[in-house]
C-alpha cells in the first residue's frame, strides 16, 4: 500500500499533472451541473403545462359555449404533448438540445405541426451542448494524452529510465504508474457523474454501465498512447503524434463521415414537409368542396353517413381538407423517417469502428436523447392526434352541439 501511496504523492508532485485532474474533475462537475440544470429547467416547463392549458381551455370553453359550435371548438383548442427527459437525460442531452421536448397540437393538419420550425439537421449536431457525453468524448483523450505521454519518454529524458529498469519489479512499475494515472482520471471524471446520477434516481446498473464505458474508452486512448510510446520518440513527439490522433479520430473522420453519409442518403428536411402539407391545404380552397369530402369519405369512411354540407360554411369540410391535406405527403413523411433512420444506423455501424462515435450514441441512446427517442415521442403525438380527430369529428360529422362540459371530455395526453 505504501508503495502505492508513493505513486500517488509522486504523480501530485507534478504540476501539469495535478493541474490536468483537477480541471478534468471540474469540467465534470461542471457539465454534470450544466445538464441537470437544463433538465430542470425542461421539466418545470412542462410542469407549468397544466395550470397554463387549463386557464388557455377556459377562456376558449366561455366562447364556445355561446353557439355550441364543435368546429370552434376543435379549431381553437390548442393541446398540450410533452417528451419528459429520463433520470439519465442530464449526461447526455443529445436531440433535447435541438428538438421540441414540448408541443401543443391542434385537430388540424399533424404534419405542419410536427415539422414547423423543423429546420435543423439532426446528424449534423454531432458536438451537442456542453454535458457529461461532451466532456468524456471530446475532452477526456487529451487529459488522458496530457497524463500518459511522457510516462516512460519523461523518465528516459530524465536520465532515470535505465535505472528505473534495473530495478527489482521493473516491469510492475510502470503497470502500477500507469494505474495510478487510470484510477485519477477516472475518477475525477466520474465522481461528479455519480453524484449527479444518484440525485437523478437514475438505476444503479445504468450508472455501472456509463462509468464502465468511461473507463473503456480512457483505456482506449492509454493503450493508443502506450503504442505511440513504443516508437521511442521524445515526449514533445508523442504528445504531437497523440494530438494529431485526437483531432483526426474525434474531429476529422466523424464531421467527414457524417457529410459522406448525408450526401448517400438524402433526405427532405421535415420544414418542406410541412411547406407541401400547407400549400396543398391552401389549394383545396380552390377544390370543389363535393370533390373534397368525396375524396376524405373514401379514405374515411365512418364519417360517411354524415349529412350533407349545407351551403354555408361548414368546419368538418375545413378538416377534411387538412387531413386530405396530411395524408398528400405521408409518402415523403415516410420517406423523410427512413431516411433519418438509414443515417442513424449507419452513424451507429461507424461507432463499432471510432470509440468517440460510439460513445456518444450509446450514452445518447441510454439517456433516450437519441433519434429513436425523438422518433417514438413523434408516434406518440400521431397516436394522440388520432383520438384528438375521432373526438371533434364525433360532434361535428354528426352535429352535435358542444358544450363547455364537453371540453373535460376531450383526450388527454
Amino acid at each position: 500500500m505504501a508503495i502505492w501511496m508513493h505513486e500517488l504523492r509522486l504523480l501530485w508532485r507534478s504540476r501539469m499533472a495535478s493541474i490536468a485532474l483537477v480541471l478534468l474533475a471540474m469540467l465534470s462537475i461542471a457539465a454534470v451541473a450544466a445538464g441537470m440544470a437544463e433538465m430542470a429547467r425542461q421539466r418545470a416547463a412542462i410542469d407549468a403545462i397544466a395550470p397554463a392549458q387549463a386557464e388557455d381551455i377556459g377562456a376558449i370553453a366561455t366562447y364556445i359555449d355561446r353557439e355550441k359550435d364543435a368546429g370552434s371548438a376543435a379549431y381553437y383548442s390548442f393541446h398540450p404533448t410533452w417528451d419528459a427527459p429520463a433520470p439519465l437525460a442530464f449526461a447526455a442531452i443529445g436531440m433535447r438540445d435541438v428538438a421540441p421536448y414540448i408541443l401543443r397540437v391542434r385537430a388540424l393538419g399533424l404534419e405542419a405541426q410536427i415539422y414547423d420550425g423543423d429546420t435543423f439537421n439532426p446528424e449534423l449536431a454531432l458536438p451537442g451542448r456542453f454535458d457529461f457525453a461532451f466532456v468524456l468524448v471530446f475532452l477526456a483523450p487529451l487529459f488522458a494524452i496530457a497524463l500518459f505521454h511522457d510516462l516512460k519518454s519523461g523518465e528516459r529524458e530524465a536520465g532515470r529510465a535505465r535505472m528505473l529498469g534495473a530495478l527489482p519489479g521493473a516491469g510492475r512499475l510502470w503497470l502500477r504508474r500507469g494505474l495510478v494515472r487510470f484510477g485519477l482520471l477516472l475518477t475525477a471524471l466520474s465522481v461528479p457523474f455519480v453524484i449527479g446520477a444518484i440525485l437523478s434516481g437514475v438505476a444503479a446498473w445504468t450508472v455501472l454501465l456509463v462509468v464502465a464505458v468511461a473507463g473503456a474508452y480512457l483505456l482506449f486512448w492509454i493503450g493508443l498512447a502506450g503504442l505511440v510510446s513504443r516508437l521511442g520518440h521524445g515526449s514533445t513527439a508523442n504528445a504531437a503524434t497523440l494530438a494529431g490522433s485526437w483531432l483526426v479520430l474525434v474531429l476529422v473522420i466523424p464531421t467527414l463521415a457524417n457529410v459522406i453519409i448525408n450526401r448517400a442518403i438524402p433526405v427532405d428536411e421535415g420544414a418542406k414537409i410541412a411547406l407541401a402539407q400547407r400549400e396543398n391545404v391552401h389549394h383545396a380552397w380552390e377544390i370543389p368542396r363535393e370533390e373534397t369530402m368525396r375524396r376524405f369519405y373514401a379514405s374515411h369512411p365512418q364519417w360517411a353517413d354524415s349529412p350533407p354540407l349545407p351551403d354555408a360554411f361548414h368546419y368538418k369540410w375545413y378538416f377534411a381538407f387538412h387531413q386530405n391535406g396530411d395524408e398528400s405527403v405521408a409518402d415523403r413523411v415516410k420517406a423523410y423517417r427512413q431516411g433519418l433512420e438509414r443515417r442513424a444506423a449507419t452513424a451507429d455501424a461507424l461507432g463499432w469502428l471510432l470509440p468517440s462515435v460510439g460513445v456518444q450514441a450509446l450514452l445518447t441512446r441510454l439517456a433516450h436523447t437519441d433519434l429513436s427517442a425523438q422518433l417514438a415521442y413523434q408516434d406518440r403525438i400521431r397516436a394522440f392526434h388520432r383520438r384528438l380527430r375521432a373526438f371533434y369529428y364525433d360532434y361535428m360529422f354528426h352535429d352535435r352541439p358542444f358544450g363547455k362540459a364537453d371540453f373535460a371530455r376531450a383526450p388527454r395526453y
